[in-house]
């Protein structure tokens, strides 16, 4: 059967190495210009070129955001931006600006495009309108319910993507002043400062400097607070839409979460493909979403109009139960290089968080297997004994339990 694809995030190449590992379809990226993430660290024209091929060996498709909101100073070199994304083959252009998809039909004819959902595109009709205009795909309003994005996709032939996981904007589709006022940051220009996660209190004209919680909780009120989108326990309702693809955000998230979530909505497809009749929900996949690092979870608006428990007015601080500590960069395999993971050998790790002998620790593979055990040795690459190790250093380590290189090393919170 024909499933949506699965486009994950990729903020910097290690991001979509580990998107592209984990089981994505597709990746969305962005160069150092014209995108809505200007502070995801992003890919300079080599990378970007290292991370097609990247790609393409794990045929994987790419698209490149180019949905900043253009001013006429951005307008002198997007001309030639597209034309190196032309040359170098990528899938397709998110954009959110009529400008810049005219630029597109007239310097990358042959160039897919696709709408960001920065257009709030939430009916029929402005899908068609759109479709008329060349764009290939639309990623829909946030705003709508799933019955809303069924008769979408019924009425009109483009492709239809909507978000499945990941934060909400509380403006509507992404397009927000407060950035620009509170902070100084555009945030239609990919500069958000994110003040809807900030901490509010109530002020009287007339009483400067008195400030009123607008809640109980002497911490304040966090009042444009959403939690993030989840969708994993209604695949089968998302399914039913006919949906040409489910786009996870977060680009500017750690590969942790890049990993974790990729993974389980692999799974999940996968499992609906093989039969869909007698598909059911697995509560580990939720279970594994709950470890990554998020604001509580909500179905949005997919089932109806959010109500008050969809935000979260105690605290803007991420649930994190786990933590990445380290990647694991190489094996010692047994039996020569086609021999199975290691188990027993010597593993190199890259250190990402403070890493102790003696401490619990699991590895947590690309199918959502996980093995969990005791760090007993630690040596720097040399061999010398190691008690501790610090982010950024490379370390060997020695277990009993299957490893394989690319895998995760994280440990509980708890």
């Amino acid at each position: 059967m024909h499933l949506p694809e699965l486009l994950a995030p990729a903020g910097n190449l290690e991001k979509l190495n580990v998107a592209v590992g984990c089981g994505a379809d597709a990746v969305y990226l962005s160069g150092k210009r014209y995108g809505l993430r200007s502070y995801a660290g992003n890919f300079s024209r080599a990378e970007m070129e290292q991370g097609v091929r990247l790609a393409r060996a794990g045929r994987v498709k790419v698209y490149v955001t180019v949905n900043a909101v253009a001013r006429n100073s951005d307008l002198a070199d997007l001309p030639g931006y597209l034309e190196f994304l032309g040359a170098l083959g990528v899938d397709g252009l998110i954009v959110s600006d009529p400008g810049v998809i005219a630029c597109a039909r007239r310097y990358v004819p042959g160039l897919s495009i696709h709408l960001s959902t920065q257009l709030s595109t939430a009916n029929w009709e402005s899908a068609g309108f759109w479709q008329e205009q060349g764009v290939a795909r639309i990623n829909l309003a946030r705003e709508l319910s799933l019955r809303e994005v069924a008769e979408i996709k019924e009425r009109v032939a483009c492709e239809i993507e909507i978000f499945v996981h990941g934060a909400i904007c509380i403006a509507y589709s992404g397009r927000c002043l407060l950035s620009t006022y509170l902070a100084q940051r555009e945030s239609n220009r990919g500069e958000c400062a994110q003040p809807c996660r900030w901490k509010y209190s109530l002020a009287e004209e007339k009483r400067p400097g008195d400030f009123f919680p607008v809640a109980e909780d002497e911490g304040g009120s966090y009042i444009f607070n959403s939690k993030d989108l989840c969708l994993i326990e209604h695949l089968p309702a998302v399914m039913a839409t006919g949906v040409d693809a489910l786009k996870i955000e977060g680009r500017m998230k750690g590969i942790n979460y890049v990993a974790g979530v990729t993974r389980v909505y692999r799974s999940a497809l996968d499992c609906y493909r093989q039969d869909p009749d007698r598909f059911h929900f697995h509560p580990e996949w939720l279970e594994e979403l709950r470890r990554l690092s998020h604001r509580d979870y909500t179905t949005g608006f997919a089932l109806g109009t959010p109500a008050g428990s969809d935000y979260n007015y105690a605290t803007a601080d991420y649930v994190r139960t786990h933590e990445l500590v380290a990647v694991v960069t190489d094996v010692e395999r047994r039996g020569g290089a086609d021999a199975a993971p290691a188990g027993g050998g010597w593993i190199k790790l890259e250190v990402r968080n403070r890493i102790a002998r003696g401490e619990r620790i699991e590895f947590v593979d690309r199918t959502l297997q996980c093995h969990a055990g005791r760090l007993a040795e630690m040596t720097d690459v040399q061999g010398n004994p190691l008690d501790e190790a610090h982010p950024g250093r490379h370390v060997l380590i020695r277990t009993g339990l299957p490893v394989d290189k690319g895998d995760l090393v994280r440990r509980s919170k708890a």
